[in-house]
Order: structure tokens, then sequence, then C-alpha cells
């Protein structure tokens, strides 16, 4: 009984406050508006200002947009002359539209092409002048060429590292000959060193192949004063091995 009493007291003290509420009156809002005025000053701070500037500038042409229009006329003159129309409609305007693109792209092709081809017959004037020897080409100068004519001429040309390189093949020749190595073109340097038996003409070629392998495999370039020092090992080996 006491709960029901309790529940009825909130219920009815609920109904009184929104009494309350709904008695209150509504306010408006009466206070006086100051109303702007806008000077001519005010305007020329406005003006001045480039945020509020909305004025469109065509940008100007640089030299790829005048070569562009340069084109376009010719080719509007050339379409007009043979089709008697100075404008076109569909397919064929799809064509006019595209097609000075496609002539730059062809144009941009033939440069590249004509680069490429340039730069490749560089590369191989290059190879040429420094006198590169391809692998294979080693048994065939080892057995039927005359290396000291190589050299010389070589020398001739100021190629000494080529020179080096020809000393080189001497050696292995007259070491072949001599039979103190068999001479194969899938050998390798270390190969021949530890054929040798002899330990003096042993380190000897050793010591050429560490100078051959600096110069040739090393890429260095090497004056006529490096030369005259670098080539004395080498004559030195031959000339041990062809002296009797």
């Amino acid at each position: 009984m006491l709960v029901y009493r309790l529940l009825l007291l909130c219920f009815c003290f609920g109904q009184l406050s929104v009494a309350q509420q709904s008695e209150q009156s509504v306010r408006f809002d009466d206070t006086t508006l100051e109303k702007q005025q806008i000077t001519e000053d005010d305007l020329e701070a406005y003006k001045a200002d480039k945020d509020f500037n909305y004025t469109e500038v065509e940008p100007e042409e640089n030299f790829l947009d005048k070569a562009y229009r340069w084109l376009q006329n010719i080719l509007s003159k050339f379409w007009e002359a043979i089709f008697g129309v100075g404008t076109a409609s569909g397919f064929l305007y799809f064509v006019f539209s595209i097609l000075p693109y496609l002539l730059l792209a062809f144009l941009l092709f033939l440069l590249i092409r004509f680069f490429l081809k340039v730069n490749s017959n560089n590369l191989i004037a290059k190879s040429r002048k420094q006198g590169s020897i391809l692998f294979s080409e080693e048994e065939q100068i080892i057995k039927n060429e005359d290396i000291p004519a190589l050299i010389n001429e070589a020398i001739q040309q100021n190629n000494y590292r080529l020179a080096i390189r020809y000393y080189y093949l001497l050696s292995l020749k007259y070491l072949t000959e001599t039979d103190h190595i068999s001479w194969q073109p899938q050998k390798t340097n270390e190969d021949y060193i530890n054929e040798i038996n002899k330990e003096l003409l042993k380190a000897d070629f050793k010591n050429i192949t560490r100078i051959y392998d600096y110069v040739w495999y090393g890429e260095f370039n090497i004056d006529v004063a490096k030369f005259e020092t670098l080539k004395l090992p080498f004559e030195h080996l031959n000339t041990t091995i062809t002296t009797p």
C-alpha cells in the first residue's frame, strides 16, 4: 500500500513540473540591428585584394602551343583543299582530331630510333678502337698469328693495354711450344700456373698473370711510361722460356 502511495506522489510531482514549464512565457529577441555601411574605400580595399580577383586570365602561348596551333592550321587547310570543307563531323572529325598526335608520335619514334642507331654505332666503333679480343680468337692468335708483330702494331697505336694482352698470349704460346703447359680454351690461368713444374718459371708466370689480370680485366688504361715498366717481366719470362 505504501508503494502505491509513493508512485502516486511521484506522478503528481511530475505533472506539477510540466505545468510550471508550460506556463513560462515565450521570449522574443527585440535587439536593435545595426546597419553596416560599405564605403568606396572598403570596395577599393577588396578590389586590391588578389583573393577577390575573379578575372580569368588566359595563359600566354609558349613555343609548343604556337607550333601545335600552326600544325592544326596547316592540317585544316590541307583537308579543306582535299575535301572542299572547312570542318568535318563524325568519323572524319575523329580522324582529324587524333591525326596530329599520331604524326607527333611517329616523329618521336623516328628521332628515338635515329639516336639509338647512332649510339649503337658509337659503341661498336669504341669496342673496335679498344681492340677487344673474343675468347674464341685466342686459339687463332696463339697458333697462327705473328704475335710480336701484333705487339708492335698495338704499341704504334698507343694501345698499351692491348699490347700487354698480346705479351701474355705470347708467353702462353712459348710455354705450350716448350711443353711446360698444355693450352686449352677451357682452361684458366690458374690451371696453367699449376701445370708448370719449374718453380722459378712458375713464379715468373704467376707474376705476369697478376699484371695481366690487373691491366686487362681491371680495364686500367696505362701510359707509355707504365707500359715500359710492365712489359719487362713479360720479356724476361719469354727470354727464359726460349733460351735453351
